[in-house]
């Protein structure tokens, strides 16, 4: 088989999205946002914004640039050496793979609200500790030609500030997924303490009522309309995940080559030389699986799932590999604040968790393949 690489277009997103985030979001305007308290970073999202980001998986018709998954797995990379905060994995992945599903005059206007940067979202889906999108005890009741919400969801991330929200509900007819203010009288948001500073919350919906328009596709529907949404924003996470996991292992040879013991740099120590060799090649091959998840989102999406579960496992399992040695072979400083790996350290034990664990992916692509 052919060797997967990037085309010169992708290569051309690289190059500018790396300017973008070297000069706007560096890891200390992560830190900063977390000296401030604050989980949102308005003015970066508006400038990913301008740069069409946001429009990234949408329609040419709708505004958008539709440059494809490989394309959105680009910038998410690129996000994830930084650290970025920014609801791009949210709105311009997950809801917009699951909108451009449908044609309807409704959800074109959704789509071109979130290329216009008009629109935010989060997924509101997990119900326990452990992502488990077959478990959704969400009670959506059917009233007239509407519905009424009741029920709670967790680890909502983007939740809090997010202006729209995506939510999975169980009503008599199956799964139905609702598009719904995030401001909708009933809706509670209670923000989660991250380690990763970033925005989650707990959402407890309470007699929220819904008119019939804010259903997206049939009743009963919901599962599959969301599988794709679901898989796209697991694979751009793996992608993020694996920008992190590159990010830190720079830094950690870096710092090989300027500490200095019995008067020689640490890097010529043969023992660290073969543990960065070891992540060098699990960071190619975790790579080589994100393009080839990519390729399968674009050209087979029906097709993309275990494509999509390798990516998230290896991705996770590389990242915690990274920076594992990252503090290391840092010793001791490698755990302070003032050192920027605990940040990676940090947002790699989030990601790991979110929209399923390695064991959740694992036994994933063990089921596809037969076993």
């Amino acid at each position: 088989m052919a060797k997967l690489i990037q085309t010169e277009e992708e290569t051309m997103l690289q190059d500018a999205a790396r300017a973008l985030l070297d000069n706007s979001a560096p890891v200390s305007r992560l830190r900063a946002l977390r000296d401030a308290g604050q989980t949102r970073d308005d003015a970066l999202w508006q400038e990913m914004v301008a740069a069409g980001w946001a429009g990234i998986l949408v329609p040419e018709t709708a505004g958008g640039v539709d440059m494809g998954h490989a394309a959105a797995h680009v910038l998410a990379r690129e996000m994830g050496r930084t650290l970025t905060v920014s609801p791009f994995l949210s709105t311009a992945v997950i809801a917009v793979s699951v909108l451009r599903q449908l044609k309807d005059a409704r959800s074109q206007a959704a789509l071109k609200a979130i290329a216009e940067g008009a629109h935010t979202y989060a997924l509101a889906l997990d119900e326990g500790a452990k992502f488990n999108p077959d478990r959704i005890e969400l009670k959506a009741e059917k009233r007239g030609n509407g519905y009424v919400l009741n029920g709670e969801k967790r680890f909502v991330v983007d939740g809090g500030t997010a202006d729209r929200v995506l939510v999975l509900a169980q009503s008599d007819d199956g799964l139905c997924l609702f598009d719904l203010a995030a401001d909708r009288e009933g809706l509670t948001r209670s923000s989660t303490d991250m380690i990763d500073s970033r925005d989650a919350a707990d959402l407890t919906f309470e007699n929220v009522e819904l008119s019939g328009d804010e259903l997206l596709g049939a009743a009963g529907d919901g599962a599959s309309l969301l599988r794709f949404g679901l898989e796209a924003g697991q694979a751009a996470l793996a992608a993020e995940t694996t920008g992190l996991a590159q990010a830190a292992f720079c830094m950690t040879t870096d710092y090989l080559k300027e500490r200095k013991q019995f008067g020689v740099p640490i890097a010529s120590f043969q023992a660290l030389q073969h543990r960065a060799a070891h992540l060098w090649c699990e960071l190619e091959l975790t790579s080589s699986a994100i393009l080839h998840a990519g390729r399968m989102l674009d050209l087979d999406p029906g097709n993309a799932t275990l494509a999509v579960s390798l990516a998230k496992a290896r991705a996770t399992d590389t990242a915690q590999l990274a920076v594992r040695e990252g503090v290391q072979m840092h010793g001791g400083i490698g755990m302070t604040d003032a050192y920027d790996m605990g940040f990676y350290m940090k947002r790699a034990r989030v990601a790991a968790e979110w929209l399923g664990d390695y064991g959740y992916h694992a036994a994933q692509v063990a089921r596809l393949r037969g076993f």
